[in-house]
């Protein structure tokens, strides 16, 4: 009798648990100036970690995009915001021969109208490396990541940042 009550109560704890760690997270972009750019969507999928980025008021061409190791973005420069995140220990660069970091993404390209809308999928990633006990953030930089060059790509100054934090999971 007891093994009857119990397995509706642990399907539903066990549905809990996967409408937790699936639930999509929200972050807002801000510029130095503390100016709403857009917002940053993460969300748990079945290859990774499925990044979508929607911004506004940002020069056209190509900028670095990258993850990185803290949840804070404290302008003007956002230094705040750590290194990139690289739970694994690798060298910058999408194109790297050595590996890139989870924090590395390809270039946001922002259209003449000052707009992008960026989708990408890190496939090394997951919600527990990015929602740690410091959080992460999503950084924008001034100019495109030449996907190879380490720390940074050469992606110039921390443009915008998206704090995402670890609380609420």
């Amino acid at each position: 009798m007891r093994l009857k009550i119990l397995t509706p109560v642990l399907c539903l704890i066990g549905m809990s648990l996967v409408a937790t760690t699936t639930q999509a997270r929200t972050a807002q972009i801000n510029d130095a100036q503390g100016t709403v750019l857009g917002r940053a969507v993460l969300t748990q999928g079945s290859h990774g970690l499925n990044l979508r980025v929607r911004v506004k008021g940002l020069t056209p061409g190509g900028h670095g995009i990258h993850l990185h190791a803290v949840g804070k973005c404290e302008g003007p420069a956002f230094t705040s915001a750590g290194p990139h995140l690289n739970p694994a220990g690798k060298q910058h660069g999408l194109e790297n021969p050595m590996g890139s970091h989870m924090g590395d993404l390809p270039n946001l390209i922002v259209k003449a109208n000052g707009k992008a809308d960026f989708k990408a999928t890190i496939h090394a990633g997951d919600m527990a490396s990015v929602f740690d006990s410091d959080g992460s953030a999503l950084i924008i930089h001034a100019q495109s990541d030449d996907l190879k060059s380490d720390p940074t790509g050469n992606s110039g100054p921390r443009q915008a940042c998206a704090a995402f934090s670890s609380s609420g999971l």
